[in-house]
């Protein structure tokens, strides 16, 4: 006997694919990542380092994160991730993770940034300095940004 009720609706959303990836909260937020992310590695490899540990730190994560971000997108715009739920939740704990390190690589990069105030070639290292702990902190923002905002879609 069939059943008087119409079949019932996914309510799960689905995954952005293609150029919906740039229209689709939190998925809008991948590109300025990337372009945010890359001014903070090539704004630390345009001064002296000066401290390689703190800014070793700054430029690894930076740049995997970056790297890894990019990859991320072009798997969301190719749709390689054929609609899963799993890719939510990776999605979600690579955010926060990775708004973690960059919390901590922004903070490194600020510390750089204050004891390069009494360094050699004075103004031009401690404004690209100071760019970057810019940038650092700004795609820090985005990234728990982009964690939360998946996590509470």
């Amino acid at each position: 006997m069939a059943s008087a009720y119409p079949p019932a609706a996914s309510t799960q959303p689905t995954l952005p694919s293609g150029p919906a990836v740039f229209k689709t909260v939190p998925y809008v937020f991948i590109l300025p990542e990337i372009l945010c992310g890359s001014w903070v590695w090539i704004l630390v490899a345009a001064t002296s380092v000066s401290y390689p540990l703190l800014q070793g730190w700054v430029m690894y994560v930076s740049l995997s994160s970056c790297l890894i971000s990019l990859l991320l997108l072009l798997i969301y715009l190719f749709g390689f991730h054929k609609n899963s739920e799993n890719w939510k939740v990776l999605d979600s704990l690579y955010h926060g993770a990775t708004a973690i390190l960059y919390m901590s690589a922004a903070v490194l990069q600020a510390n750089a940034t204050i004891t390069s105030e009494s360094g050699p070639n004075l103004p031009l290292y401690y404004q690209l300095n100071s760019a970057a702990s810019f940038f650092a902190f700004i795609t820090t923002f985005l990234y728990i940004l982009h964690a939360f905002s998946i996590y509470y879609q």
